[in-house]
């Protein structure tokens, strides 16, 4: 198996209550520990997703924190966490840049992480997934 990055999608799906929970939980309990990555900036995501859902009211403050803390299981246990370098602060400059992918800063973030490691992007967006072909990063559509 290559060794994936894993968009904040994939988590917020996995560990959270929503229509692709069961088939992002199901890919990673196939997956090897080893092979899991993400960066500082999916946790940051993570954290916002969680909080935006709360203020909007689709979920409660305590699933909000059993949810926390399964993410925080999943990282120790599972997951490796890359830095986010200002290097990769100016690869995603410059992809947010091209308009012929027109990604958002967070996503080309992720991008640049996700290439500069030679890692294979997992997600469930459908606009990263092919901003990923485009630039020729190998992605998975879960």
């Amino acid at each position: 198996m290559d060794a994936c990055y894993l968009d904040t999608s994939v988590l917020v799906a996995a560990l959270g209550n929503e229509r692709r929970t069961a088939s992002s939980q199901d890919w990673l309990a196939a997956q090897v520990a080893q092979d899991l990555f993400i960066s500082e900036w999916v946790i940051t995501e993570f954290s916002s997703a969680l909080a935006l859902k709360l203020r909007t009211g689709q979920i409660k403050e305590e699933h909000r924190a059993e949810c926390l803390a399964g993410f925080a299981r999943l990282v120790e246990r599972s997951l490796t966490v890359l830095p986010v370098s200002s290097s990769d602060f100016r690869a995603a400059a410059r992809l947010s840049d091209q308009q012929q992918i027109s990604v958002r800063a967070g996503d080309a973030l992720h991008l640049a992480v996700c290439a500069a490691h030679g890692l294979r992007m997992i997600t469930l967006d459908k606009a990263l997934a092919q901003a990923s072909t485009t630039l020729a990063v190998p992605a998975k559509l879960l």
